[in-house]
């Protein structure tokens, strides 16, 4: 049970085609955002339909499959850590920022078959 910490798992499509930066170290790091939806029926039976937004970040090998084979729209399964960090913005106020550190993606999208 010890793999099961602070582990998650989500599908759903990116908000935004990937963004890629090289830190000062040459590491290759993506940032994105993915939308999972769920749906459920509320008390008066009408179906309500919520989408929750997540960020991503990647490093290494992982960045580079971002980069290189999904954009905004893709279906995608990614596993992964929650992960907090701070860091002070321009106007000097500390903001806090919760997001998932992927370890592994499935590119669920469709491929198009050719006739």
């Amino acid at each position: 049970m010890a793999n099961l910490r602070n582990s998650v798992q989500l599908i759903g499509h990116l908000g935004r085609d990937p963004e890629i930066h090289e830190t000062s170290t040459g590491k290759t790091v993506a940032r994105v955002s993915i939308a999972t939806n769920e749906s459920y029926k509320n008390k008066d039976g009408e179906r309500v339909q919520k989408t929750e937004w997540h960020n991503l970040v990647a490093w290494g090998n992982q960045a580079a499959y971002f980069d290189k084979y999904l954009q905004k729209g893709s279906f995608v399964g990614i596993r992964g850590k929650i992960a907090h960090r701070k860091y002070e913005g321009k106007d000097g106020i500390t903001k806090n920022f919760t997001e998932v550190v992927v370890d592994e993606i499935l590119n669920l999208t469709p491929r198009e078959v050719a006739v």
